[in-house]
C-alpha cells in the first residue's frame, strides 16, 4: 500500500467512526455553500461577460490561424501546470493535519516544480513545433508555459484560502485576471500582434492573479524534507495523476484536430469548443472548486450527499441545457452576426458540440461525490480509461473533419462515464430514478423548445438573420418557461422553496 492510499484508509476508517453532524450544523453548512456559491457566481459571470464581450472584438481582428496557433501551444500548458503544482491546493484542503513548516516546505515545492515545469517547456518546444509543422509555434510555447511560475507561487496560499473557505474573495482575484487578459489582449490586437496578443493576454492575466494570491494569504518557504512531507506528496501524486489523465482527453480532440486537419481547422474547432462551452464554464467552476469541500464535510451523510447531488444536478441542468442546446439550435444565425462570415465553418462542429457540453455539466458534479466518499483511486483510473477511448473516436472521426471529431465526443464520451455514474449511486445508495426526475423538467423544456425553434427556422427562413435569432430566442425562451410553469410546476415550487431556505434568516 502507498502512502497515499494509507492516508486515505485511515480517513476513511476514521471518518466512519465520526456520527453525523446535528441538523443545525447541516443547516450551517448550507447557509455556508449557498453564500459561496453566489460570490462565486457573481465574481465569475463577471468576469465571463467581459471575456465575451472582449471575444467578440477579438475575432475580428485576428484570424482563425492565430487562435490555431494559440491552440496548440497551449495543450501542453495543462498537464505542465498540474504536474508542477502537484496536487498541493487540494492537499492542504484534505490534509488537514499539516503543520505550518510542512505547508512552509510545499509552497517551495510547488515553486521548485513550476520553475522546473517551465524548464521542460522550453525544452520541448521545438520538438513540439516540428510535430505540429508551425515552426513558430517554439516561441509561443516557451512564452506562453512562463506562467508556470507564478502557477507554481501561488499553489500552496490558494490551497489554504481554500482550506478557510474563502471562495468570493478567490472569485474576485478570477474576475481581476479576466479583466486584464481581456485588456492587454485587445491593445495589443488593436496594434497589430496576432496571435503574439493572446498570448500575453493569458500571461499578464495569469501573474496579476497569482501576486494577489500571494498577497493575500503569503507563506514562508522551508527546505523540503522528504520524510516530513512524504505522505502529503504521495497523497498529492494520486491527484496530479487524476488531474493530468482528465485534461488529457479534454484536449486530446484539439491535438487531433491540429495534426491531422492542419491550424486553420484547428482554430474553427477550438473556437467552436470555447463557445459550446461558455453556457457551462463557470457552473463547472464552481463544482470544481466550492462544492468539493462541502461534499466532503457531508461524506458519512449519504442522505446529505444525496440531497446535494440531487438539487445541483436539477439546479444545473434547468441553467445550462436550455443555454447549450439552444446555442446550438442558432448556430447558423449567430456565428455569422457575431463573428463575420470567415468563422461560418466553426457552425458544424459548434452544433455537435453544444449535445456534449449540456451532458457534461451536469457529469462535471458526479466524480467530486465520488471522490468525497472515499473513491477518489476509482475516479483516476476512469479519467486514465477515457485517455485511451476518446483519442480513437477523434481520430476516427477526423474523416469527417471537425464535425467527426466532435461527434467523437457525443457517442464516446457516455461510455466513459457511465461507470462513474454507476459507482456513485452505489456508493451513496441512490436509486437511478431520484437522478432522473431531478434532470426531467429541464429535459421535458429542452426537448419542446427545440420543437419551437425548428418550427421558427423552417416558417420564417426567408428571413434575414437578426430577425430570425430574434424570433427564434423568443419562441425557445416560451416554450421553455411553459413546459416548467404547465407541467412541472409544483416540483419547480418546491425546488425554488429549498433554494430560499438556504438563505441565512435574519435577526
Amino acid at each position: 500500500m502507498s502512502e497515499s492510499e494509507g492516508i486515505i484508509s485511515n480517513s476513511e476508517q476514521a471518518a466512519a467512526s465520526i456520527p453525523s453532524p446535528p441538523q443545525s450544523a447541516v443547516r450551517k453548512m448550507d447557509h455556508s455553500l449557498a453564500r459561496n456559491l453566489t460570490w462565486r457566481a457573481a465574481g465569475d459571470w463577471v468576469s465571463q461577460i467581459l471575456s465575451w464581450a472582449s471575444l467578440l472584438v477579438i475575432v475580428r481582428l485576428l484570424t482563425p490561424a492565430d487562435f490555431g496557433i494559440v491552440a496548440m501551444a497551449v495543450i501542453l500548458l495543462p498537464y505542465l501546470r498540474y504536474l508542477g503544482e502537484f496536487g498541493i491546493p487540494r492537499t492542504i484542503v484534505n490534509l488537514r493535519e499539516l503543520t505550518e513548516d510542512q505547508i512552509a516546505q510545499l509552497n517551495t515545492v510547488g515553486a521548485l516544480l513550476g520553475v522546473a515545469g517551465f524548464l521542460v517547456a522550453a525544452l520541448a518546444a521545438k520538438p513540439f513545433a516540428r510535430f505540429f509543422h508551425v515552426p513558430a509555434l517554439a516561441a509561443v510555447v516557451t512564452v506562453t508555459c512562463l506562467a508556470l511560475i507564478p502557477e507554481g507561487l501561488r499553489a500552496v496560499s490558494e490551497g489554504l484560502l481554500s482550506k478557510e473557505m474563502r471562495f468570493g474573495m478567490l472569485a474576485w482575484f478570477e474576475a481581476i485576471r479576466a479583466i486584464v487578459a481581456a485588456l492587454v489582449t485587445l491593445v495589443l490586437a488593436f496594434f497589430h500582434f496576432g496571435y503574439w496578443s493572446l498570448v500575453f493576454g493569458n500571461l499578464f492575466g495569469t501573474m496579476v492573479r497569482a501576486a494577489l494570491i500571494v498577497a493575500c494569504r503569503p507563506c514562508r518557504f522551508a527546505l523540503p524534507r522528504y520524510r516530513s512531507i512524504r505522505d502529503a506528496l504521495g497523497f498529492g501524486r494520486h491527484l496530479a495523476v487524476s488531474a493530468v489523465a482528465f485534461n488529457s482527453y479534454q484536449r486530446l480532440d484539439n491535438l487531433t484536430a491540429g495534426r491531422v486537419l492542419g491550424q486553420t481547422a484547428l482554430g474553427y474547432y477550438g473556437l467552436a469548443w470555447t463557445l459550446a462551452n461558455v453556457p457551462i464554464e463557470k457552473v463547472t467552476s464552481l463544482v470544481t472548486t466550492v462544492v468539493p469541500s462541502y461534499l466532503a464535510a457531508a461524506q458519512n451523510d449519504h442522505a446529505a450527499l444525496r440531497r446535494y447531488l440531487r438539487t445541483l444536478t436539477e439546479a444545473i441542468a434547468l441553467l445550462t441545457f436550455p443555454a447549450t442546446i439552444g446555442l446550438g439550435l442558432a448556430a447558423h444565425e449567430l456565428v455569422p452576426l457575431l463573428m463575420g462570415p470567415r468563422w461560418h465553418n466553426m457552425i458544424a462542429p459548434l452544433e455537435v458540440l453544444c449535445l456534449y457540453a449540456g451532458f457534461r455539466s451536469v457529469m462535471a458534479l458526479v466524480p467530486n461525490v465520488l471522490t468525497a466518499v472515499g473513491n477518489a483511486r476509482y475516479v483516476m483510473w476512469n479519467h486514465l480509461t477515457a485517455v485511451v477511448i476518446l483519442p480513437i473516436a477523434f481520430y476516427i472521426g477526423s474523416r469527417w473533419g471537425t464535425r467527426g471529431i466532435a461527434w467523437g465526443w457525443v457517442l464516446a464520451y457516455p461510455l466513459v462515464v457511465m461507470p462513474v455514474y454507476r459507482k456513485t449511486f452505489q456508493a451513496i445508495e441512490m436509486p437511478l430514478g431520484e437522478y432522473v426526475r431531478a434532470l426531467r423538467p429541464a429535459i421535458d423544456g429542452v426537448l419542446v423548445m427545440s420543437l419551437a425553434v425548428l418550427g421558427v427556422k423552417w416558417a420564417a427562413h426567408s428571413l434575414g438573420l437578426l430577425p430570425l435569432l430574434v424570433m427564434e430566442m423568443t419562441a425557445g425562451a416560451l416554450a421553455y418557461s411553459a413546459v416548467l410553469v404547465v407541467f412541472h410546476r409544483r416540483r419547480i415550487m418546491t425546488f425554488t422553496g429549498f433554494l430560499k431556505s438556504l438563505a441565512p434568516k435574519r435577526a
